[in-house]
């Protein structure tokens, strides 16, 4: 099977891939690779919580695993930080496959989730963000005024969304990121040893289970009389109820309240939320933009099945 290539370099808002350039990688570390909304934080407390077998980290979370890319500080403090760490490392980043570098001894952890409360996720999200951090948004943009340039309705960013490319190599994704492409980058190298799915339905369905799996790929041994408390401390409402110290970019003050970070966790909320021409839309350029195997786990996690095309 072929070898995953860096092709391609991805700057936004509020990051550069060029910044992995300045990070020698170690073997055993753990990258967790999830489009923004899928699950990222929460993977990575499951690793950093499998790794270290306990329930007290030895730092915060937003401190402890860092995301690689984002423009917030220096990468010379941020690589400082992760050189300076003895033990296996949490690696954050929203970049798909073919924007970072690869390597075999290294682990790379995808989470998935369906792409419509993924859009509606990041919608609150945005509505989050400090003044500060809103500002150096739109500072980004070299746009004027103390918004965002896009509508607050859902349903006319939706389709702006599914159809403005974020990249001159993507079809769609602007202004947040393209979850299809993201996903896609992955799924055709899902075959290698060293790429692992979860999914936010599984997490949400049998945490227990999922963080098995999860150490089995690790090679992190279960230890019988630490996981429950493990597991408890990877359950949502606990991640909320330390949202200070678990939210990204909570030391640098990026949220208006870090707690909210962690909303609800919903699923199926697009049903209710997205317009039934917004639905029919996504059906379309999903059927044409993933295979049919993606397609049924990114929407419905390893229990989804069309024909035994999905077997993660």
């Amino acid at each position: 099977m072929s070898t995953p290539e860096r092709i391609h370099t991805y700057t936004g808002l509020v990051y550069d891939s060029a910044r992995w350039n300045k990070l020698t990688l170690r073997a055993g570390d753990i990258i967790v690779c999830t489009p923004a909304k899928c699950g990222t934080t929460w993977t990575q407390m499951i690793c950093a919580l499998l790794v270290h077998q306990s329930a007290i980290l030895p730092q915060p979370l937003t401190r402890l695993s860092r995301w690689l890319d984002r423009l917030a500080q220096p990468i010379e403090e941020v690589v400082a930080h992760f050189d300076a760490q003895c033990f296996r490392r949490v690696i954050k980043t929203h970049t798909p496959l073919d924007g970072i570098p690869f390597d075999a001894r290294v682990s790379y952890v995808v989470c998935g989730r369906d792409p419509r409360d993924a859009f509606l996720s990041m919608m609150d999200h945005v509505g989050n963000l400090s003044d500060d951090a809103l500002a150096e948004i739109i500072c980004r943009l070299g746009v004027p005024g103390q918004s965002l340039p896009f509508p607050n309705d859902p349903n006319l960013l939706f389709p702006i969304w599914m159809t403005t490319p974020e990249m001159p190599w993507i079809e769609d994704g602007f202004p947040w990121g393209s979850v299809f492409y993201h996903m896609r980058s992955f799924w055709k190298f899902r075959e290698l040893d060293n790429i692992f799915f979860v999914h936010y339905a599984d997490l949400t369905d049998n945490l227990d289970a999922e963080m098995r799996r999860l150490s089995a790929f690790l090679e992190i041994p279960v230890d019988e009389t630490k996981l429950p408390s493990l597991v408890a401390a990877a359950r949502f409402d606990a991640m909320k109820a330390i949202g200070e110290e678990a939210a990204p970019g909570a030391h640098l003050g990026e949220w208006r309240d870090a707690r909210s970070f962690f909303k609800m966790a919903r699923r199926g909320q697009w049903r209710d939320a997205l317009s039934p021409a917004n639905q029919a839309l996504y059906d379309k350029l999903s059927a044409e933009r993933l295979d049919p195997g993606l397609k049924a786990w990114l929407e419905g996690g390893r229990r989804a099945n069309i024909s035994g095309s999905c077997t993660l």
